[in-house]
């Protein structure tokens, strides 16, 4: 390779792929001392040095200086492959630091293709996979389709970058939450917590740190703007905004809105709630197949039992009943001491 084409080849892989220039010649010489070693098996020791301003090739054996004329067509050869190499390794080195940064945000792609039950998507430089455990079972997609999602998992593999999307995860709809809500991405309002049944409800608790600025109006938007536009990125699914506190008993009852309550029983050792409510509004504190009050629990980290008030009575009633059972001893009668094993 002349001297002039190696350096207009350095220099425009410098350029394009922003790839430092020694380490491009410091590549190219370590692959034509290997190359050199190979083909005359020499025992000495071989150097190689290419100057940085004109690209002449210095060899040296045991420090004497030898003609690199000696090493033939290795050169150019060695060169060309090396510097396809570095490519390839440069920039599966950018692609997996510009996605390492972007671990646990959102990505914007296109559909590329299915395989093996995943979504490949194009991300423009790169593909990435939402895999089936990460597909909402509600979506459909086709070849071309827009496609948001988060970013869960980013891996070298060989001369590969793999990164996995989620479509399912909770986080998902907390960052769809501060790209349209200004407010929480100012830090006013807070997302305190959030539990997601992917496809069919969340539950999110926002906070507002400043008092003039209500949390739920903030996320709803005027006329709903800004929560119709997550529902319609997350195709429907529905979305429930609810006031935190630090009380557990007004968070509970927050959470199970728009159920009436009629009273919660903390146990905090336990952690568990035992809400009661009035018979009419049993279904609604329970949910569709128990949703609601699952994802109460998920959301508010509280176990929680939903009674009547009628079912309250009685479970007061049989508590009762549970403490007069213990066995009492006789008057006048002392308990047996224990019994010693030795």
């Amino acid at each position: 390779m002349p001297n002039e084409e190696l350096l207009r080849l350095v220099d425009s892989i410098h350029r394009d792929k922003g790839i430092s220039k020694d380490l491009l010649f410091e590549a190219i010489e370590q692959a034509l001392m290997s190359a050199s070693r190979k083909r005359f098996g020499t025992s000495g020791e071989i150097t190689v040095r290419i100057n940085r301003e004109s690209g002449d090739i210095e060899a040296y054996e045991d420090g004497r200086r030898v003609s690199p004329d000696a090493f033939g067509r290795i050169p150019a050869q060695t060169a060309k492959q090396i510097i396809i190499q570095k490519i390839r390794e440069a920039e599966r080195d950018v692609i997996y630091n510009d996605y390492e940064a972007k671990l646990d945000t959102l990505v914007n792609g296109t559909v590329h293709r299915f395989e093996k039950g995943s979504i490949v998507v194009n991300l423009g430089r790169t593909e990435a996979r939402i895999p089936r455990k990460e597909q909402v079972f509600s979506e459909q997609y086709r070849v071309g389709d827009r496609i948001r999602a988060y970013v869960v998992r980013v891996q070298k593999k060989g001369q590969k970058v793999e990164i996995e999307l989620s479509r399912t995860h909770p986080n998902l709809v907390r960052e769809l939450f501060a790209l349209e809500v200004p407010e929480i991405s100012d830090r006013v309002v807070e997302i305190k917590g959030l539990a997601r049944e992917p496809g069919h409800r969340t539950k999110i608790a926002v906070y507002s740190n400043d008092p003039k600025v209500d949390p739920i109006g903030a996320c709803v938007g005027v006329r709903g703007t800004r929560i119709r536009s997550i529902v319609e990125e997350l195709n429907g699914e529905k979305i429930e905004i609810v006031r935190w506190s630090d009380s557990p008993d007004i968070f509970i009852r927050n959470a199970l809105s728009p159920a009436e309550i009629t009273a919660v029983e903390l146990d905090r050792e336990a952690l568990r709630a035992r809400v009661i409510v009035p018979e009419d509004q049993l279904s609604l504190a329970i949910g569709k197949k128990g949703q609601n009050v699952r994802l109460t629990a998920k959301l508010t980290h509280w176990n929680i039992d939903i009674l009547t008030e009628e079912q309250a009575r009685k479970r007061r009633e049989e508590d009762r009943a549970e403490v007069y059972k213990i066995p009492m001893l006789p008057p006048g009668v002392a308990e047996k001491p224990p019994t010693l094993v030795r």
